[in-house]
């Protein structure tokens, strides 16, 4: 690597980082909020989010490193050719190809990391996602009982209370209904509870203070038995587990894993389905070997008009890409489009656009299609104004 290339990817290095960190934690806070909701009547829901948000960090990496690559490269072009960086070393006979190649190689780089990011970190780590949060959302009773609920720990158990203190240890007004190994029905109520598990942390015991306890005897008659002091103990249910096996989901396979049902007849998921999942991944992995192309021709154009027009055209082909990759998914799971189809074609526009943009600003660095079609745009705004002046102007 010559003092050049060192030069240009130091530059990138850090904006990228920042870009990538910054983007992430704001996503992941975005998400841990609304888990946070979602797990509000679980006791241990910080220990559920936490591994919620750790298994999310796969997916939202593969989501914000093409966004985080493209906005450095823009940003940090932009800087060298206001600072007239570019201009120096295009006088110096460094050709726009010399300069964007530094670039392609961190993209290729980058690329090798989001082949191991779509292809193996996140078919794992969505699968251990779903599996917290099927744990989380059918965790069972663990001994405390949240105010003014109702909690059902089993099919045969519903306790209810009025109060409770914050641990959830301490019930005011507190009913309870159970199925007994019988089938018959028992209630119970009373002015106040303190619950304490048991040694063994398998059961709670309940301590009831000025109650009634309705049951039926073996002959069906009710029996009302009313105390002052009452100890009653039940069981605590452990979490639900994830009945299925990885690799119900399509998104839940590895590369090679999506390749080798794709192309057997064993696999119980379409093969249109897994052919599309697979051509999206690489789709967009691939996709981050195009950026350079368009992001350092971008940065360059963007020295009278500052870097936000071509941040902005940038991020929207980024994200038409993505959705147009995801729509081609779609159309292949329904099995109307073949899969190499639709997700194939918006990856070759999407690289026709990139090379149209880098080759055009070769013959002449700084001017682009898109650049010229918003000089355009912007000398149309600019006509209109005085037209709409001089109607609204008074007679």
């Amino acid at each position: 690597m010559s003092l050049i290339d060192r030069y240009l990817l130091r530059l990138a290095f850090w904006p990228m980082v920042g870009a990538t960190g910054v983007t992430l934690i704001a996503l992941l806070l975005e998400r841990t909020l609304r888990l946070l909701d979602m797990l509000a009547a679980s006791s241990d829901r910080f220990g559920f989010v936490a591994q919620l948000a750790v298994n999310l960090v796969p997916h939202y990496v593969g989501l914000t490193l093409p966004a985080a690559f493209f906005l450095a490269l823009v940003v940090v072009v932009n800087r060298m050719n206001q600072s007239s960086e570019v201009d120096a070393l295009l006088a110096a006979g460094v050709s726009l190809t010399r300069l964007a190649a530094p670039y392609l190689c961190l993209a290729a780089a980058l690329t090798a990391v989001s082949l191991l990011v779509f292809g193996f970190l996140q078919p794992y780590s969505r699968y251990a996602y779903r599996a917290v949060l099927h744990t989380a959302q059918n965790a069972g009773w663990n001994g405390l009982v949240p105010a003014e609920t109702i909690l059902i720990p089993s099919k045969d158990l519903t306790v209810t209370t009025d109060a409770a203190d914050p641990a959830g240890q301490r019930l005011e007004r507190i009913f309870i209904r159970r199925i007994d190994e019988k089938g018959r029905e028992e209630v119970t109520t009373a002015s106040m509870a303190e619950i304490r598990r048991t040694a063994d942390n398998a059961n709670v015991r309940l301590e009831l203070r000025n109650g009634q306890q309705l049951r039926f005897n073996a002959e069906g008659h009710p029996q009302v038995l009313r105390f002052d002091s009452f100890t009653m103990q039940l069981p605590m249910t452990g979490p639900a587990k994830l009945l299925r096996a990885r690799g119900g989901d399509e998104r839940e396979l590895t590369l090679f894993e999506l390749w080798n049902q794709a192309n057997s007849n064993r696999s119980t998921l379409p093969k249109e389905t897994l052919k599309g999942e697979l051509y999206g991944r690489l789709a967009r992995a691939f996709g981050l070997l195009l950026l350079p192309l368009l992001a350092v021709p971008l940065g360059m154009a963007a020295k009278r008009s500052g870097r936000a027009p071509g941040a902005i055209v940038g991020g929207l082909l980024l994200l038409a890409f993505h959705h147009m990759v995801q729509l081609g998914q779609g159309l292949a799971e329904t099995g109307r489009v073949p899969a190499s189809l639709a997700v194939g074609t918006p990856f070759l526009v999407f690289a026709a656009i990139c090379f149209l943009v880098f080759f055009t600003s070769r013959k002449r660095p700084g001017e682009t299609p898109i650049g010229l079609a918003m000089e355009h745009i912007s000398a149309a705004i600019a006509r209109m104004r005085p037209r709409k002046a001089a109607a609204g102007a008074p007679a």
